[in-house]
């Protein structure tokens, strides 16, 4: 949902699913149905609790997980964004730390969140870091996006990083 362009060489889109042209039919406006198409197509599918790339491998990680506990199966929002399931703090500490892993010294991860029902002081304490910096953004400012780097020596980070809270 993020790519302005997908088609770009430099670029390589991982998600965990594929769907071709899913319409979702929704009551819309006066009544009248509407039509709502989700087109996702990854160059590759893959777990991002386990990315099967070596270490050091990208200069810049955009990480964008579900961020969804509750929502019906049948729900547009949950189908576009998907549904956190189970050990959700475990999934995303364990995600963040693979896009971590496979991250170069040096290089930059971007995180996006949405604190429709997990607020992100939650998540910094589930990856057990907290962004350098990031901004809110939407029509309530529950959008996060937050930038984290790498630096060469990892041990520098992990002292400022300690007890990570909102």
């Amino acid at each position: 949902m993020i790519h302005f362009d997908k088609n770009c060489p430099d670029v390589l889109f991982c998600d965990n699913r594929e769907c071709d042209g899913e319409a979702i039919w929704k009551g819309g406006s006066h009544g009248k149905p509407s039509v709502r198409h989700l087109d996702v197509h990854p160059d590759r599918i893959v777990d991002f609790t386990s990315m099967p790339f070596p270490d050091e491998s990208f200069w810049l990680v955009v990480f964008d997980p579900p961020h969804l506990k509750h929502c019906g199966e049948n729900a547009w929002i949950g189908k576009k964004y998907g549904i956190l399931k189970g050990a959700w703090r475990e999934m995303l500490r364990d995600g963040f730390r693979e896009c971590w892993r496979v991250l170069r010294p040096g290089g930059t991860l971007i995180f996006k969140w949405s604190e429709v029902q997990i607020p992100v002081g939650e998540i910094w304490n589930a990856i057990g870091r907290r962004p350098i910096f990031g901004t809110r953004c939407g029509k309530s400012a529950k959008t996060i996006w937050a930038t984290f780097w790498k630096p060469a020596n990892e041990e520098q980070m992990n002292d400022k990083q300690s007890g990570a809270t909102e």
